[in-house]
């Protein structure tokens, strides 16, 4: 697998707190990903025109059918979409911006948004605050980095995600001012803002890491029959119990199996399974787990057991 990220692109993460890569993903897999969210969410193209429910001068504002088309994995479809958000590409590039060697995921979710289905239009904001119950840490690599995978042409009337700059917002405020919930605050913190906002948009492919501390929103999507599929996967350090948000065997009612008959050791220890050799897999933790999962290839873990005894 030829190197899709760079040292710079690393820098300017840590640095800025976000960090634009292009062309992250060969179009043979954005193209199979697509397949699947047509899939998914039945549905390939938006209204003609968008709606907008802002009032003159209002900067955005949540409700929850901006939250609609979200979707955790896994999903009734290939595994082109359930393991891209534990693409191996992925989790190295989590591995160098957290600097570990065992990362685990703790979000992973398909985002189909269309024109006219609801105004995608939020207020700037930082993700810290329903990811721990703390605060970011100033160690970079002790919060997180969530992954927005981008598997549609995104414009500026695609509903990209617009963000601010750490090293830009700084200067006006830390992330705490996120949870300041008076109304007079909070306007002013959006507007002092807004100057420095960025647009992601990017074609398919392209990929925007970006830390909890950073503050950004989702936009309207404006342009006639347009769509925006998106994939968000969060990483943290393996054994980081002060970042959460999934527990993923809650959902185990879900196709499971959709994962774990194509995903990899190492894609399958992102969502907490144990590597072979680990002291968990015994010749009864293997039978137990091949009658849950019939068709899943414990080869990996049995010749690891064969070769400590």
């Amino acid at each position: 697998m030829s190197q899709r990220f760079t040292p710079e692109h690393l820098d300017s993460w840590r640095r800025d707190g976000g960090v634009l890569i292009e062309d992250f993903f060969a179009p043979e897999e954005v193209a199979a990903v697509v397949r699947d969210f047509d899939a998914v969410f039945g549905r390939t193209e938006g209204d003609q025109e968008a709606l907008d429910r802002k009032g003159s001068g209002e900067i955005g504002r949540f409700h929850p059918a901006q939250f609609k088309g979200v979707a955790p994995v896994p999903l009734d479809c290939s595994q082109a979409l359930n393991l891209i958000g534990v693409h191996p590409a992925l989790i190295q590039f989590a591995k160098s911006a957290l600097e570990t060697d065992d990362v685990h995921v703790y979000q992973c979710q398909a985002w189909a948004k269309f024109t006219g289905e609801a105004d995608y239009d939020q207020p700037l904001h930082t993700d810290f605050s329903n990811h721990t119950l703390v605060a970011p840490a100033e160690d970079a690599a002790l919060n997180s980095v969530t992954i927005l995978c981008y598997f549609t042409d995104v414009t500026d009337a695609h509903g990209p995600m617009r963000y601010v700059r750490r090293s830009d917002s700084e200067k006006i405020a830390g992330p705490e001012a996120s949870l300041d919930r008076d109304p007079e605050a909070h306007a002013r913190l959006q507007q002092a803002l807004r100057p420095y906002e960025r647009s992601s948009a990017a074609r398919a492919g392209s990929v925007f890491p970006y830390s909890i501390d950073v503050y950004h929103r989702g936009s309207n999507l404006t342009a006639p029959g347009g769509r925006r599929y998106a994939l968000m996967t969060c990483f943290k350090r393996a054994g980081n119990d002060s970042i959460g948000f999934h527990a993923w065997a809650f959902h185990h009612t879900k196709p499971w199996n959709r994962i774990f008959d194509h995903a990899t050791p190492e894609q399958l220890a992102c969502f907490g399974v144990p590597r072979p050799g680990h002291p968990y897999w015994t010749a009864l933790t293997l039978e137990r787990a091949q009658i849950r999962y019939p068709n899943w290839d414990l080869t990996p873990y049995r010749e690891a057991i064969a070769v400590s005894a």
